[in-house]
């Protein structure tokens, strides 16, 4: 059971011998007891005259009352324990030392919004798909620093690198159609995701990248921001999304279309192939599933990490807690001292 109370209760004194202290006000108190003379004073009767006309009457709180007594033991202790350091242990937080740096560059161009795709046995949007399989490799992602770009005619960082996984997928969800506006900047997103991982420490530093069209917009190359990369040993995985085939009402029934003949995959090939990185593509959603999990068999997280325990010091409050009850009592002594004073002037005035 004590045990089990240390695992909320954990504090640790850094200067526990001064608990020796505690005894000290007992210890000078019976050394002045000792010290008293033990004699017998002589009796004189003009004592018994001046006891009679209250000239001997004894000054208030010459004896003080239990509870006044029990505070002040309760300040010396809290006094004497704020000098022993306590400090409180939190529990245990894990980091990981050399986590990945994963930059997501997702497309939310209005072509997302063809729904050539299925989720759950019923037609989606593409960008709602790629929100579901996504938000589900995120949370794989556990250790890694996740940052997220979206991307249009332009692009901008919707997360910066950060181990906190729950917000990246939060803002992930928050993401609409035609924000960024609409056309397509590959290029642009490209560059502004090896501007974030540069900033890095040179570990392993991976671009996701994630369209269903071709680069149409944005002032850089597509083909300069992957040398770019390649320069900061920055490893980009490309992904094209969009169904080879759907129907298509018309006037004149139901046609075959290629809703995906927008889609640059030579292009795309190309950016992975300059950082030795892979391209991917995905017909389905089945198929964009496996995908992510193949990034995320490639590029395995990192497993060691550093633990430490969040301490917080203790001792102010205990001082805190015992010069308010020295201030109570004090306070509690001047209003006696009144009362005993202002209780005498107006019996003196009586007589």
């Amino acid at each position: 059971m004590f045990d089990f109370l240390l695992d909320y209760i954990a504090i640790e004194f850094s200067w526990p011998w001064m608990i020796l202290l505690l005894p000290l006000p007992w210890l000078v108190t019976f050394r002045q007891t000792v010290s008293k003379p033990s004699y017998i004073a002589p009796h004189l009767p003009i004592f018994e005259t001046a006891k009679v006309l209250g000239i001997t009457a004894s000054t208030p709180e010459r004896n003080p009352a239990r509870y006044k007594k029990a505070l002040l033991v309760l300040a010396w202790l809290s006094l004497v324990l704020s000098a022993t350091r306590p400090t409180y242990i939190g529990e245990q937080i894990d980091i990981p030392l050399s986590g990945r740096d994963l930059m997501l560059a997702i497309d939310i161009s209005p072509s997302m919004e063809v729904q050539d795709l299925q989720l759950n046995g019923q037609a989606a949007t593409r960008l709602h798909v790629v929100k579901n399989v996504v938000s589900k490799f995120v949370e794989q992602r556990n250790g890694d620093r996740i940052g997220l770009i979206l991307f249009g005619s332009e692009p901008y960082v919707q997360s910066p690198l950060t181990f906190d996984t729950t917000t990246v997928n939060t803002l992930l969800q928050e993401a609409f159609l035609g924000m960024a506006g609409r056309a397509t900047a590959i290029g642009d997103a490209l560059a502004l995701g090896v501007k974030r991982l540069r900033q890095r420490p040179e570990q392993s530093r991976v671009l996701i990248l994630m369209s269903d069209g071709t680069n149409n917009a944005g002032e850089i190359p597509p083909e300069k921001a992957a040398q770019l990369a390649a320069q900061e040993n920055i490893k980009i995985y490309t992904i094209g999304i969009g169904a080879d085939e759907m129907l298509q009402r018309s006037l004149f029934g139901s046609v075959r279309v290629n809703p995906s003949e927008d889609l640059d995959e030579e292009m795309l090939n190309l950016l992975a192939d300059l950082t030795d990185g892979q391209y991917f593509r995905a017909r389905n959603t089945e198929e964009l599933d496996d995908i992510y999990n193949l990034i995320n068999s490639l590029e395995p997280v990192e497993q060691e990490t550093k633990s430490f325990r969040p301490t917080k010091a203790l001792y102010y409050w205990l001082i805190g807690f015992s010069l308010f009850i020295y201030c109570l009592l004090l306070l509690s002594n001047i209003v006696t001292k009144l009362t005993y004073t202002l209780d005498k002037t107006i019996r003196s005035n009586a007589k």
